[in-house]
């Protein structure tokens, strides 16, 4: 089973309502929190436990209602014709859909006769509609008689809506109404995986909405929701993490995760042994918090709250929990959150959240951050080269990631509705091929420095946007097919 983090459990998942509050209370109840999470770390046998994602996001299983349309007759002169199979390319895709939601771990409701009439599509709508489906998928195998109309219907109940279209079964003239409308994606190609693709956008989308992310910030604790996007942000004081840390001894257990770092690294350079000690510390605190908060992703506002305290920066934290598939976002940024949100779950690979530089050399961007993740092909592939480095501020230790040259990349920056007076969220996507890794130093700033040649002419120096994440894989076009499905405003720089 592919490893992606909206499959993954954890034993906190089926915690009561009473364990619970009970975990609430004790993140701000002084002494009584230290002993808390020392426990919730450690077994009685000091066996360490690696973070897991433990929110609803991490159990919940999609709903997709979805069936195919069609008229009842034979199909005859009228398109898809005579010459069209339609029995067995029903049988084929049925077949199809059913294995890709099983591998996606979705609840697939396929309806096992097509939609003959536009009043069964209106009922089975209905059914949609009272069952709370997460998704639709309409299967269009006929350009004739109610197949566009059921179409139209279905894009108008309000529920994220698939619709697929293999060639025959429509004209532009039948897919130019639904173009552009939110809430719906047409796929009219031979090529079923944009169908399976579709899947895992409702998917991606749905687990979204159900995600809780704790943001360790400021001094205290409440809940808000991240405008359109169904985030759930939980907000813990950043004493929390200092408390913890500072009573959290290192057993052999995080001797042994840091010196494999030590050994999987392809140099050690000016950060030490006892860096990466720290580092691994950081780790199974932020872990403590995400397990004790029952969230799915993390955040925390790490330079405000840890610059002047001797204690690691959770550069390798986040860099290990976004290589693990926990969605984790440097300097409590809401927009960066979203991005590592949809990129993980659509995607099943990190991003690298960074501050864009211009060089005007070779109208190039630089990404420049000092927490990187190392599996950039993928949660299930081998990692990238690293070595292990200072962060720029000449403390803690940083895994110093080395993209492959001449590798396709994606940029996206979630700009979260309401700022600036917008209505609603917003991506800025982009997308161009790696052309080096810059070496810091000589040249300041973050160790983790990767240089981009994006496609288009957008001025270099004008580029829009901060703490952007960068992506292997070219995935403009789906990530405007998802922007369209849910609702968000897409713009390609």
């Amino acid at each position: 089973m592919k490893k992606n983090h909206c499959l993954a459990h954890c034993n906190c998942a089926h915690a009561g309502r009473r364990e619970f509050i009970k975990r609430t209370f004790l993140l701000t109840a002084g002494s009584l929190l230290l002993g808390h999470f020392q426990a919730l770390a450690y077994s009685s046998r000091s066996v360490l436990r690696i973070p897991r994602s433990c929110g609803q996001a991490s159990r919940y299983v999609p709903v997709i209602n979805a069936a195919f349309v069609r008229r009842k007759e034979e199909y005859g002169m009228l398109w898809p014709g005579a010459i069209y199979d339609g029995e067995t390319a029903r049988n084929q895709y049925a077949d199809d859909i059913t294995k890709a939601a099983e591998g996606m771990g979705l609840k697939l409701n396929l309806r096992p006769a097509p939609l003959y009439s536009l009043e069964e599509a209106a009922q089975w709508l209905e059914e949609a509609k009272t069952d709370r489906a997460d998704g639709l998928v309409l299967l269009v195998l006929d350009r004739q008689k109610h197949s566009w109309p059921a179409a139209e219907l279905a894009s108008q109940l309000g529920i994220p809506t698939v619709i697929y279209s293999p060639l025959g079964t429509s004209f532009t003239v039948n897919t130019a109404p639904l173009a552009d409308r939110p809430g719906c994606v047409v796929f009219s190609t031979n090529d079923f995986g944009q169908c399976v693709y579709g899947l895992k956008m409702l998917k991606a989308g749905t687990l979204m909405k159900k995600t809780r992310c704790v943001v360790i910030a400021g001094e205290k604790r409440y809940e808000t929701l991240l405008a359109d996007t169904g985030i759930r942000l939980q907000y813990v004081p950043a004493e929390t993490f200092f408390n913890i840390y500072n009573t959290m001894p290192v057993n052999d257990e995080i001797t042994r995760m840091a010196d494999e770092y030590v050994r999987t690294a392809t140099q050690l350079r000016h950060a030490t042994r006892e860096d990466v000690m720290n580092g691994i510390k950081s780790y199974l605190v932020a872990g403590a918090i995400l397990e004790a908060e029952m969230a799915d992703a993390i955040s925390m506002d790490c330079l405000g709250a840890l610059s002047d305290k001797k204690i690691s920066l959770p550069c390798i934290s986040w860099s290990r929990m976004n290589d693990d598939g926990i969605p984790a976002a440097c300097e409590a940024d809401t927009g960066s959150i979203a991005s590592q949100v949809i990129v993980q779950y659509l995607f099943d690979r990190p991003g690298f959240q960074q501050d864009p530089v211009a060089d005007t050399s070779d109208d190039t961007i630089i990404g420049a951050h000092c927490s990187c993740p190392t599996r950039l092909n993928g949660f299930n592939s081998p990692p990238e080269p690293f070595e292990i480095v200072h962060h720029h501020g000449n403390r803690d230790a940083v895994p110093r990631t080395i993209w492959k040259k001449g590798t396709r990349v994606t940029s996206l920056d979630f700009l979260p509705a309401g700022e600036i007076n917008r209505n609603r969220s917003q991506m800025l996507i982009s997308a161009g091929v790696v052309e080096d890794n810059m070496n810091v130093p000589p040249s300041g700033g973050c160790v983790v420095s990767v240089k981009v040649r994006f496609d288009g002419n957008q001025e270099v120096l004008s580029y829009p946007g901060f703490h952007q994440l960068f992506f292997y894989g070219d995935y403009k076009r789906e990530l405007k097919a998802f922007c369209k499905l849910f609702n968000f405003e897409a713009r390609v720089v």
